[in-house]
């Protein structure tokens, strides 16, 4: 499989990719410069929402869009429309948001990073549709990538620093029994963003690794995709068959004269279908 380069290099640091069609197809974030990037049929457009950071970005059960920003929650009732900021989540300027999805009730899963990775000092948070936040995990050091399985019935986890994909059960909607579900050699690489396909198999960003692993439901390996960029930040199906897998990069901490297409979009056919995006219920 060779993915295909479809944006170029429109960021610096791509993150965190979503389909919806109620959005016109493709969209994710240039995190550090604060927009929403949005993939149209005439090239990219940007959003400005947040000043220090974009963590993410995803479709509202009633219309609109909730982005999460470095510290704050931001509703828009159109899905181009202005943004308001509705929840301050984090108080330490040295500790921002970082990646996150909804749970199949539409609660809003968001979680944080210090800027200097310091350990244990992220969390993983939640926000419900009444905008109320509860801790789901007190200590993360680098909270990333996070889905559930087609049924519901688990949750993928990535916190970058343990180099795992974790998974937990999904109990009266709460996460139970963290265990590791597969593992990454730091040679290899560091798990990122994830998302879940329809056959349950979990396919995992690998930054600093130039791909995408693909997962079976027992965390076997079953696949990997090698991109022409080191730092591979996350992925998730679209198309209008979900079977085309979207595959952000980062410039982040390469040198100047890089010479490589990081910060571009890339896009593959791996054989899977995709689930469709959980949608935020507030």
């Amino acid at each position: 499989m060779t993915p295909e380069n479809i944006t170029g290099p429109v960021a610096h640091h791509a993150e965190t990719p979503v389909w919806w069609p109620g959005w016109g197809g493709l969209r994710w974030t240039d995190g550090h410069a604060g927009d929403l990037l949005t993939l149209r049929d005439d090239g990219v457009t940007r959003q400005h929402i947040d000043d220090e950071y974009l963590a993410f970005a995803r479709p509202r059960i009633g219309g609109g869009l909730v982005a999460v920003g470095a510290r704050t929650v931001y509703l828009a009732d159109d899905v181009d429309g202005e943004t308001r900021p509705v929840v301050h989540l984090v108080d330490d300027p040295s500790v921002r948001m970082n990646d996150g999805c909804c749970d199949p009730r539409g609660r809003l899963l968001t979680g944080s990073t210090a800027e200097d990775s310091t350990p244990d000092a992220g969390s993983l948070l939640r926000v419900d549709a009444e905008l109320a936040v509860t801790t789901v995990l007190p200590r993360a050091t680098s909270s990333n990538g996070i889905a559930f399985s087609p049924d519901g019935r688990r949750a993928y986890y990535d916190d970058t620093a343990t180099q795992r994909t974790d998974v937990f059960d999904v109990v009266d909607g709460e996460l139970r029994g963290r265990r590791a579900f597969a593992k990454v050699p730091e040679e290899v690489g560091s798990p990122d963003g994830l998302t879940v396909a329809a056959d349950g198999s979990v396919w995992v960003a690998i930054w600093g690794g130039s791909a995408v692993h693909g997962y079976d439901a027992g965390g076997a390996l079953i696949a990997s995709i090698t991109l022409p960029v080191p730092q591979v930040s996350a992925c998730t199906f679209g198309g209008d068959d979900l079977e085309t897998l979207f595959i952000t990069t980062s410039a982040e901490g390469l040198p100047a004269d890089h010479g490589t297409e990081a910060g571009s979009v890339f896009a593959v056919r791996p054989g899977v279908r995709g689930l469709p995006v959980l949608p935020f219920a507030g």
